[in-house]
Order: C-alpha cells, then sequence, then structure tokens
C-alpha cells in the first residue's frame, strides 16, 4: 500500500486570543490517486485545515499549535510556501479573489513566474494545463468576459499548471449557478480519474460529494466525526442531523424506504442509482 501523501498527527491549533481550538486533534491521512470529500457545518474547522495543509498556517497565519502534517514527506511548517506550490495547488470558493491577471494565459503564468519556471517549460505547463482543464479555446480571452464557472476553471488550471501532487479545493462551487456546479464537478472526476491526481474536496453540499466520492471525511466543532463510505456516513441518521447535512434527496427518501422495512439495500446516493433500485423494488 502507498504510503499518505497527505499525513495529518494529532494536530491542534488556536488562532491568537481564541481560547477554543479551530482544529483540535485531528489525525487524516490521504493516499496518492485518492478522492476524498470533506464536510462539516459553517465553523467547523475547513477552510482551517485547508490552510494548514498548504502551510499558510503557521507559515503566515500565526497562531498556537501542537501536532505535524506533512506533504509528500515535507513538513508543512517547516517548508516555504513557494515550495509547497509544487506539491499542493489550491482553489478557493471566490475565483474573483484569486485571479490577477487580465487574461486567461497572463493568470496561469503569473504562478509559474513567481517559481522562476523557464520561458519554454512555461508555454508547455500552460498549454498542458489548458487542455487538461478543457478550455484551451478560452487561452487569449480576458477574465473579465468569463462566466463564474469558466473562472473556477481557470483557477484550477493556473494549480494544475504548478503540477501539484494534490488539489485542495475550498467549496469551489459555493459562488457557481448549477450549470458552473457541474461543470467543475465533472472536471474534478475527470482529473482525478484520468491523471490520478489527489484531490480534497471541500463542500458543504453533501448531495454533491456523495455520489463523487469514494470516502467522505466529516468535521464537527475541529474535530473528525465520522471517515467512511458516503453511504455509511449518511445512514448515520443521529450525525446527519447533529451536522444539519444537506443529504441528496433519493438518498433520503430511500432511508425513509429502508426505516420502514420496505428497502433493505444499499442507500442510493444519485438519482440514477435510486431509479434501478425503485425498478428492481417494482419488480420492472
Amino acid at each position: 500500500m502507498l504510503d499518505p501523501i497527505i499525513k495529518v498527527e494529532d494536530y491542534t491549533f488556536y488562532y491568537p486570543d481564541s481560547q477554543v481550538p479551530a482544529l483540535a486533534g485531528i489525525n487524516l491521512a490521504v493516499r496518492p490517486g485518492e478522492f476524498v470529500g470533506l464536510t462539516g457545518p459553517t465553523g467547523a474547522g475547513k477552510t482551517t485545515l485547508t490552510l494548514v495543509l498548504n502551510g499558510i498556517i503557521p507559515n503566515f497565519q500565526g497562531g498556537r499549535l501542537a501536532g505535524r502534517v506533512t506533504i509528500a514527506g515535507r513538513d508543512t511548517a517547516a517548508t516555504p510556501c513557494a515550495r509547497l506550490a509544487g506539491i499542493i495547488g489550491s482553489v478557493f470558493q471566490d475565483p474573483e479573489a484569486q485571479l490577477v491577471a487580465e487574461t486567461v494565459e497572463d493568470e496561469l503564468a503569473f504562478g509559474l513566474e513567481n517559481l522562476a519556471v523557464p520561458r519554454e517549460e512555461m508555454q508547455a505547463r500552460i498549454a498542458a494545463a489548458l487542455e487538461m482543464v478543457g478550455i484551451t479555446a478560452l487561452c487569449h480571452r480576458s477574465l473579465r468576459q468569463l462566466s463564474g464557472g469558466q473562472k473556477q476553471k481557470v483557477a484550477i488550471a493556473a494549480a494544475v499548471a504548478l503540477r501539484p501532487r494534490v488539489l485542495v479545493l475550498d467549496e469551489p462551487t459555493s459562488e457557481l449557478d448549477p450549470r458552473g456546479t457541474m461543470e467543475v464537478i465533472a472536471l474534478l472526476a475527470r482529473l482525478n480519474r484520468e491523471y490520478g491526481m489527489t484531490i480534497l474536496l471541500i463542500e458543504q453540499k453533501v448531495s454533491i460529494l456523495a455520489p463523487l466520492v469514494p470516502r467522505l471525511v466529516c468535521l464537527h466543532q475541529g474535530r473528525i466525526v465520522a471517515d467512511a463510505a458516503p453511504r455509511q456516513v449518511l445512514a448515520q441518521e443521529k450525525l446527519v442531523a447533529e451536522l444539519g447535512l444537506e443529504v441528496p434527496p433519493v438518498t433520503a427518501l430511500f432511508r425513509l424506504l429502508s426505516r420502514t422495512g420496505v428497502y433493505h439495500g444499499d442507500l442510493p446516493l444519485a438519482v440514477d442509482q435510486g431509479r434501478r433500485e425503485l425498478d428492481r423494488l417494482l419488480g420492472m
């Protein structure tokens, strides 16, 4: 079995002047090629964990901490963020807050220039990243002309151009309409499936995560309270209620059928799965 590419060991973090830990005793291991979903209510510590993984905490954001975090064997507290950027890429909620250039091509070049990537290699990386994300046609477009979904794809392409081994996304669909959301989710699934990219997707919308990821981690008050397959997590009705998780409607329906003894199989996570199970129940 491959060694974890992300390893969080007994990690606790307090923001300055806070008596309540933002993260408390976190233990998490993610292996190369995994696609992991991370969810939890507002204030659970999801964004803080993102900042820990990419080294912003503690390199730029101070506080009290204990424990250790390593990315591909490198201690994030002892490794400059510029070096971590070549290992772990980060994409945040609002693409507008990340994008700094005028055109798509310039946006992808910005991070590469900061890492002093040679010009010839830079052009090759930009072309490859645009192709991977499926936005080659946008290369010379102004960022101001793009939709929200397109801008988020540009932010992902800019991270991919740095050739990270891990991609961490903090609620990347929160500012998008349904169409943009589906486009970004399909893109992430393809990056994981076709390119073997390790992805940690932080998302409050469990209805998006559940059909997509093999593994769902739940945070609550800075602690990991569940780490299992989505079906196993969503079957815990007390936990789901406590965290206020948004269960996919089809899953809620079959959970009710299971509770009343009508259904005895695995909980469907997507509509097509539910349709097949209903056909089976009805003998169609």
